[in-house]
This record gives structure tokens, sequence and C-alpha cells, in this order.
């Protein structure tokens, strides 16, 4: 891992201390370890594998923009982030369209909405994940 790589999962591993998934049991870090791991093994560069280590820190955890950038997190990595991170009361597909739009963060949803799929999810999930990774994907 490079010098930014390293900082991302650095902070990432703090954040999402005493996280876990769904089954209650596996730590959450895993999920962003994961979908960094997917994105390394497709051949994508270290913006990817940061932003992808980052994708859930704003939305479950403390971490704000400005934290991430005061620890040297360039800018576009921060921005992809804050794409990724759903507001409340946004509708899913207006949030779609704004990851769409942003290639880094386009790449890091698909590798997440994978991950999640391979993760035991309900049938609501599935049709979510379906349905978002066909938004993402289409020209």
């Amino acid at each position: 891992m490079n010098d930014m790589v390293t900082r991302a999962y650095e902070i990432a591993v703090i954040a999402h201390a005493r996280q876990f998934r769904f089954d209650g049991k596996t730590p959450y870090i895993e999920h962003p370890w994961r979908v960094m791991s997917r994105l390394v093994e497709n051949g994508y560069g270290t913006e990817y594998q940061a932003v992808a280590l980052l994708h859930d820190v704003l939305e479950d955890t403390d971490v704000t923009a400005k934290d991430l950038l005061d620890k040297e997190i360039p800018e576009n990595i921060v921005y992809a982030v804050i794409i990724l991170t759903k507001e409340d009361g946004v509708d899913y597909g207006v949030y779609l369209d704004k990851v769409r739009n942003n290639e880094l963060a386009r790449v890091v949803k698909i590798a997440d909405m994978i991950d999640n799929l391979s993760d035991k999810p309900s049938k609501k999930q599935i049709i979510k994940y379906a349905t978002g990774l066909l938004t993402l994907v289409e020209d």
C-alpha cells in the first residue's frame, strides 16, 4: 500500500472500531477491505483503493470531510467519499445519478454493491442493489 492508502486504511480502522456487519460478529472494517481488494484484483489504482476504504466513514461514523482533509487525504478522494455518503431524505435515484457522474465514486459503489450482495442480503436489498447496479453501468 502506498502512503495515502495506508492513511485511508488507518482512518477507516479507527473510525469503524467496535462496529460490526449485519451478523453482529464480523468486524465492519472487513467490508471496506473487501471492496478495496476487489478493486485491486481488477487493476484499479490507489485513488480507488482509498475511496473504497473510506466509503462509509462519513455516513456511519463521526469522521467529517474536514477530518479527512486534515489527515492529508486528497480533495478528489474526499469529494468522492462525500458523493458516496447518502443523506437522509435523498431519493435513491437522485443519489445514484450523483454517484454515476463521478468515476471514482461510481466504480467504488459498484464494488460496494457487489460485496453487499455477497453478504446474505434480504430480498429487498437484492432488488435495491440490482437496480443500483443497472443504473451505474448503463451508458
